[in-house]
């Protein structure tokens, strides 16, 4: 074989991801809850959907993906709570789930990564996560079609996409963009749901109905959802858990 110029950087393998797939063997089922804008609801039903699971006996991860602006921790009030070290990051159990989010090394501060630094802290986040065994780990990904989302596709080969919209034209034509990128990369789709709905609509079935994709049914619009963030069990007594329950039952 003939010498590199020197001039020639040549990537070597990187070895997280070796590492990656142990944190994740024993992981049953990975289902990532993604969205085409911000603003639909994502981060409530995967945390309502965690929760949901916890309470059916599953045992549950929650991966808060959204590096800009996570959320889950305050819906799912995790305050005191911190993971521990031992040969990697034991993730902390809050109301029964498994809870991981960047949230806790850069609390409120805000974390201005682009590009690859996006890539490298997600893959950073997975190596050093040690999740053991569970049967569901819910991953919330930030909107849009972010460095995020795609290494998702990349390093998460076991994940099934839930798509969340609401039945507004605006939202169905960026979640169409989201819809279309997961089937031609081939990523199963568990389906879409149709959030905060208000009136009676036909747009998204009619979306998923485009795609060939499974319409999971609506979550009406619900007026008392602030007042629940950090009570999970007040959460769980809402019109709207009682609509992911629904959805829950379609996709398990």
């Amino acid at each position: 074989m003939g010498r590199v110029h020197k001039n020639f950087k040549v990537r070597a393998p990187d070895p997280r991801l070796a590492i990656i797939d142990e944190r994740l063997k024993d992981v049953k089922r990975i289902f990532v809850v993604v969205s085409g804008k911000g603003g639909v609801g994502k981060s409530l039903i995967a945390t309502t959907l965690s929760l949901i699971l916890t309470k059916r006996g599953r045992s549950v991860g929650l991966l808060d993906l959204d590096f800009h602006g996570p959320s889950c921790h305050i819906i799912l009030g995790t305050k005191g709570a911190m993971p521990t070290e031992e040969k990697g990051i034991i993730p902390p159990e809050v109301h029964g789930i498994k809870f991981m989010s960047v949230v806790y090394y850069v609390g409120d501060e805000p974390l201005p990564l682009r590009g690859t630094e996006i890539s490298d802290a997600f893959t950073e986040l997975l190596a050093i996560t040690k999740w053991g065994r569970v049967d569901y780990l819910i991953v919330d990904a930030p909107p849009g079609m972010g460095e995020e989302v795609l290494d998702v596709i990349r390093l998460m080969e076991r994940s099934e996409f839930l798509i969340v919209t609401t039945p507004s034209s605006l939202a169905l034509k960026t979640v169409s963009r989201l819809t279309r990128l997961l089937l031609e990369v081939r990523a199963p789709i568990l389906g879409v749901v149709e959030n905060m709905r208000i009136t009676e609509t036909k747009l998204v079935e009619e979306h998923a109905k485009k795609f060939g994709i499974k319409y999971l049914g609506p979550i009406l619009f619900d007026y008392n959802l602030e007042e629940c963030f950090s009570n999970p069990k007040k959460l769980l007594g809402t019109k709207f858990a009682r609509n992911v329950r629904d959805i829950a039952k379609k996709i398990l």
